[in-house]
């Protein structure tokens, strides 16, 4: 029985820059204080605040690039992307030898929906610094979603090199091997990760698909259904869906229905759930 996989979605990664020791000349210590405390701000969502404290480091140090990365992240979350652009451009053009610009831009582009250009800037990013972690991600995301999955595959391996104590990396690499049917090595990278990181609800959920492909199905409902009531609603509406798949396997069309429908009620967007619906009727 061969399944459609959900991809599990990483979150689109704002690197928010809260140090300048690359930037020449050295930076005032104030206006490092400044940029810190403006990022712990931004990250915090206290935008005018973090917008303040960015722009008064930028009268100590007006060169200071992650000062000018960060601002212009301050009004990429207020939805002004023009005056985000010209920040991260201005930075850019002030050091482009740091990976910090380039992601930006490609966090702009992702924003737009102009998937080309991100992949360009999150690859000047890497070229700049192949260890920039939020680059890499973000890349191996977009070229998923593209359905390039041996290229997105290549960049998760790569990630569970530069930031091995995540689990993202392993699962973007799971759901590319299972996409690319190499069913065995996803078992691998499954197994590997759940020694690293233990019995996670992201990996406890790939076991269970796996095991709707080898249809087991009575296990694999069994294995999902502690996770109905995770607090994460898009995850729970994931189980929901498999569960769904499970069931209308077993041709339980009206257990299927009614798992289809709690995971719509959880996540209207859940496509798997919707197919399930159509076809238990």
């Amino acid at each position: 029985m061969r399944l459609v996989a959900v991809v599990v979605p990483l979150a689109m990664l704002v690197s928010i820059v809260a140090l300048g020791c690359s930037t020449v000349p050295p930076l005032p210590a104030r206006a490092l204080e400044l940029n810190q405390t403006g990022a712990a701000a931004l990250a915090a969502g206290d935008l005018s605040t973090a917008e303040a404290r960015f722009a008064v480091a930028l009268e100590y140090s007006p060169r200071f690039t992650e000062a000018w990365v960060n601002l212009g992240y301050v009004e990429l979350r207020r939805g002004n992307l023009e005056r985000a652009r010209k920040h991260f451009v201005k930075a850019r053009d002030l050091n482009p030898d740091l990976p910090a610009p380039h992601h930006a831009l490609g966090v702009l582009a992702d924003e737009r929906g102009i998937g080309k250009e991100a992949e360009g800037h999150y690859r000047q990013a890497l070229k700049v610094d192949p260890g920039f972690v939020s680059s890499r991600a973000n890349l191996a995301r977009r070229l998923f979603q593209r359905a390039a999955f041996e290229d997105s595959r290549q960049q998760y391996l790569r990630l569970t090199q530069v930031e091995p104590d995540a689990i993202s990396g392993y699962l973007g690499l799971a759901e590319c091997l299972l996409r690319l049917d190499r069913e065995g090595e996803a078992d691998d990278v499954i197994a590997r990760a759940r020694l690293r990181f233990g019995d996670s609800p992201e990996l406890i959920m790939l076991v269970a698909r796996q095991m709707l492909r080898r249809e087991a199905f009575a296990e694999a409902e069994e294995t999902l259904a502690p996770l109905t009531d995770d607090m994460d609603r898009t995850r729970a509406s994931a189980a929901w869906s498999w569960i769904a798949v499970a069931r209308r396997a077993r041709n339980d069309r009206p257990g299927a229905h009614a798992a289809a429908r709690e995971a719509l009620a959880m996540d209207k967007t859940n496509v798997v759930a919707a197919k399930m619906l159509r076809d238990s009727r």
